[in-house]
């Protein structure tokens, strides 16, 4: 028997936890994003020659701002630092992408690492995704202090991951080790169904205070 070499998601088997979590998506959705290629770069943001072949590569700028993204949800550009960027794409790219940034930086001091296999994105959405982060993340969370294209390295129930803003509505993607992906997964819906939970009990209260 031959052993396949298929990349296997270590969310594979949420699928029905997370459309059980999903059921009021306007509250609250989750799911995981299997396979997103994430490609690490870094090189000299000061040297036009760099910032204009990453810009030939990509298609858009690098982001200039600390913690912010650049590009779109198909291809972005995540700030990690001064000198280093998450670059990430549709699954299956990371080999292509990783190529086209070499060739485009060839002699140029850089660095380029494909990551992909390192992580999985879990995304969240609805209006409970907000003060289910602010639950375990000291980031102030409010859509007037972090909004899109903002980004963060921080830490979500003590586990270290990156935080994407993904649109100008409470859309988010969370970049996390494959490690602690399960442990992450379960923060979060254990923290939406205490969300739901509270929303409940305070419609119920409105409604007795009504009759």
């Amino acid at each position: 028997m031959t052993a396949s070499t298929e990349r296997a998601s270590p969310l594979a088997d949420w699928s029905a936890r997370f459309a059980t979590a999903s059921a009021s998506a306007a509250h609250f959705s989750i799911g995981e994003l299997a396979g997103v290629t994430q490609i690490n770069l870094r090189g000299d943001a000061g040297d036009a020659g760099f910032t204009a072949a990453v810009r030939g590569a990509l298609g858009f700028d690098l982001p200039a701002t600390a913690n912010t993204w650049s590009g779109g949800l198909g291809r972005a550009a995540i700030w990690l630092g001064p000198d280093e960027w998450l670059l990430t794409a549709p699954p299956g790219e990371n080999t292509t992408f990783e190529s086209t940034l070499r060739s485009a930086l060839r002699g140029m001091h850089h660095s380029v690492v494909d990551l992909s296999a390192n992580r999985t994105v879990i995304a969240i959405s609805g209006s409970d995704a907000r003060p289910v982060l602010a639950k375990g993340c000291s980031l102030d969370l409010h859509a007037a202090a972090f909004a899109a294209p903002q980004s963060a390295q921080t830490l979500l129930a003590k586990v270290q991951l990156i935080l994407q803003c993904a649109d100008a509505k409470d859309a988010f993607r969370l970049y996390v080790r494959n490690s602690f992906a399960h442990y992450v997964a379960e923060w979060l819906t254990d923290a939406a169904a205490e969300s739901a939970a509270s929303r409940a009990l305070d419609s119920e209260r409105i409604a007795a205070r009504l009759r």
